[in-house]
């Protein structure tokens, strides 16, 4: 039986690839930082089979103990600071542990000396490429961060291809776009809206805060985006991945479809109070990707459309 350990378990990805790994007969284990996670009780209902073991990516000595009491032979790091606007104010920790959680996860496995044992998957993020350098974007894109959460994914990117071309670690990293779903967290803009306009629809609330409409984003659905994260591992050599739909749309796209799925009619502006406070000092206005690579290596390509993916959400909430 295949072992896998993930890091941020709880989060919205990974819900759907611990759906993905026990589905595949995997025996999975999870990195839990307890006191810091509303969602444990959540996840742990609905994945009793999981051991979840007590560890931060902050700690160095937690990480060696987690590896070491769960042997895996995949590790899956998804931990991190991961809201974008969170990393303004909080750009110290957003370092620490976006950016050298990856690198303490990686020298973890070289203390063990399990680098020949264990397969290491990365999110990396389409926020590297910030200010975007060409349109669309594939790997050998230059990367031009625009918040700390992007100039830390930049770091752990390169760290982690460092260390798998020192020490012939089998590391790989998917450049994943905007992926999103029925278990995103309600900070984050496309469940703002998606539970926005169910409670507009229901009487429940009359405007939604948001920042600016314009940014354009590929978004697609994390599901389909985990299956490319388990693929990158199942590959005879390590490399990096960009993972997206190609397509991109708008926020305000997004929100006027979801208002179309719920019946309400009118300027999509209407239902929306704009709050400054929810604008980030820099903006990325444009990400769109290029899969090309993934879908010839890989054989892997997004299954479901934005609009499909916006009507999950919404019939969801």
């Amino acid at each position: 039986m295949k072992k896998a350990l993930v890091t941020g378990i709880t989060g919205q990805d990974g819900f759907h690839l611990t759906e993905l790994l026990l589905g595949k007969g995997y025996k999975v284990c999870g990195l839990l930082n307890g006191q810091r996670n509303s969602r444990v009780i959540e996840f742990a209902e609905k994945f009793p089979q999981v051991e979840l073991i007590q560890g931060d990516l902050t700690d160095f000595s937690s990480l060696i103990r987690a590896i070491d009491v769960s042997s895996p032979s995949e590790l899956y790091n998804l931990g991190a600071i991961s809201f974008v606007g969170l990393s303004f104010q909080q750009p110290e920790l957003t370092a620490d542990v976006t950016g050298l959680g990856p690198l303490r996860l990686l020298e973890a496995i070289r203390t063990l000396g399990a680098e020949k044992d264990i397969r290491f998957y990365q999110a990396s993020s389409s926020e590297m490429f910030g200010k975007v350098q060409e349109i669309p974007q594939n790997e050998k894109t230059r990367f031009y961060p625009r918040s700390p959460y992007g100039v830390a994914k930049v770091y752990a990117h390169q760290i982690c291809v460092n260390y798998r071309e020192s020490y012939d670690m089998h590391v790989s990293c998917g450049i994943l776009f905007n992926h999103e779903g029925e278990n995103r967290g309600e900070e984050f803009v496309t469940r703002k809206i998606s539970k926005g306009v169910v409670d507009i629809a229901k009487g429940r609330l009359d405007k939604i805060k948001l920042g600016t409409l314009e940014p354009k984003r590929d978004w697609g659905y994390a599901g389909d985006y985990v299956e490319a994260m388990w693929l990158m591992l199942q590959q005879n050599d390590p490399d990096d991945y960009v993972i997206a739909t190609g397509k991109h749309h708008s926020v305000r796209d997004f929100l006027a479809l979801a208002l179309k799925i719920v019946g309400l009619d009118g300027d999509p502006e209407s239902y929306v109070t704009i709050d400054k406070n929810f604008i980030r000092p820099a903006e990325v206005d444009l990400l769109v990707g290029d899969f090309s690579k993934a879908k010839n290596v890989l054989g892997w390509e997004p299954k479901t459309s934005f609009e499909e993916l916006v009507q999950k959400m919404v019939e969801f909430d």
